[in-house]
């Protein structure tokens, strides 16, 4: 078995090949699964190493090393962002979409990765399938993969990822392993229709007016969380997007609105959308309204399996030391007791349902050297010099992982 002092040695080694392939994902973000460049990119990179990357579902690959009773999935997303980017970047995206969350970085480690396996393929004890996911963003990627086979031949026994995270209050390159249970919120993305009367603006009596009616709907909407949920219920509902009207001295026919609701518990999800079911519509016909609620997108909650979070924080200390990986709990006892959870939801959660899987976060870039803006935001920069560690933490993994279960 390869020792930990070694492995990082020749992830750094290949630190700028790490980088250059990151920048070549970033120069040409893409988005859900339209990843023609991203998916022909990475399968070229992979064809370089001697491996033979399969296509799964309509636009994720995955390839295999090793071989061997057991089998550790490694996975990467690998898709942007509708945002037009603005960071101030030699290689800045000039499509109108952007790697803004990181996935770029998160499948350049995964290449890196998938080199450093490639070169200790007979060290092996069994095999690691590399999975380079489409539409994380969308929360339709792993569902589409586990239903293409993703999970099956070889069936996989375990599985790992990591998600990088701008703007951290700690060095670059430190890692932290998700303690057992749920780290990453289900999500569950809606529409609401509001379908009223159009008329004048000078006649508001002729018609049905469902600007007025979707104000109330928004206000009525607020007070599940301020008056029907515990103290303890952890729950956001947000509306992001309020579209209708045109002209203003129009009354318009209808209103659309958008939004996510984020919940850790399963009674408080089905809770909150069945209240904003009724909320909506007895809103909208108290004012001669009608108003109808889809929910569109979906995702479970992360599930952090206990065992292999308990391996991750171990294998990941002897890789990095012990001031370079921390478990989740260790950060919540340093901070004080604040919660450590994460608020963004996460697809890798529909593999997380299926076997056993653990996510890490690696620290991505400190406030203090300019690394300011959070995730999703078109100024956001990510530190580089943690891809060769990240390559070598999905790498060191999965061959720990292998050792002690083949």
């Amino acid at each position: 078995m390869i020792e930990a002092k070694q492995l990082l040695e020749e992830a750094q080694a290949i630190e700028q090949e790490i980088i250059e392939i990151r920048r070549s994902l970033h120069r040409n973000p893409e988005v859900g699964f339209d990843l023609t460049f991203t998916h022909d990119f990475v399968k070229q990179e992979l064809e370089k190493l001697g491996l033979n990357p399969v296509n799964c579902g309509r636009a994720g690959l995955i390839a295999t090393v090793g071989s061997g009773a057991r089998t550790f999935l490694l996975r990467a997303d690998m898709d942007g962002l509708p945002v037009k980017e603005e960071a101030d970047v030699d290689f800045a995206a000039q499509n109108g979409n952007m790697h803004a969350c990181g996935h770029d970085m998160h499948a350049a480690m995964l290449l890196g990765a998938a080199k450093l396996l490639k070169a200790h393929e007979n060290e092996l004890g069994g095999v690691v399938k590399l999975d380079f996911q489409p539409a994380e963003e969308l929360f339709e990627g792993a569902k589409d993969m586990i239903a293409s086979g993703l999970l099956e031949n070889p069936k996989v026994d375990g599985a790992l990822m990591i998600h990088v995270s701008a703007a951290m209050p700690m060095p670059a390159g430190t890692v932290i392993v998700c303690e057992s249970g749920v780290s990453a919120p289900a999500a569950d993305c809606f529409e609401i229709k509001v379908q009223g009367k159009g008329c004048h603006g000078s006649m508001p009596d002729q018609g049905i007016d469902p600007v007025m009616i979707s104000a109330h709907i928004i206000t009525a909407l607020g007070e599940i969380h301020a008056r029907e949920l515990n103290l303890s219920d952890e729950a956001v509902l947000t509306i992001g997007s309020i579209q209708g009207g045109i002209a203003d001295n129009v009354i318009p026919d209808s209103v659309k609105m958008a939004g996510t609701i984020r919940t850790y518990n399963e009674e408080t999800r089905q809770f909150i959308k069945d209240r904003m079911v009724e909320i909506c519509e007895s809103t909208a016909k108290m004012f001669r309204g009608d108003a109808k609620v889809t929910f569109v997108r979906q995702c479970p909650t992360l599930v952090n399996d206990k065992e292999l979070s308990e391996r991750a924080t171990r294998y990941t200390k002897e890789l990095l030391g012990g001031q370079g990986a921390f478990c989740a709990g260790e950060l919540l006892a340093m901070s004080g007791g604040k919660p450590s959870k994460a608020g963004g939801s996460e697809d890798f959660a529909y593999v997380s349902h299926e076997v056993p899987s653990i996510m890490l976060a690696l620290a991505a870039g400190e406030p203090s050297e300019g690394y300011c803006y959070p995730q999703h935001h078109p100024m956001v920069t990510f530190d580089e010099s943690v891809l060769a560690k990240g390559s070598a933490v999905y790498a060191y993994n999965a061959m720990r992982w292998l050792e002690e279960h083949c």
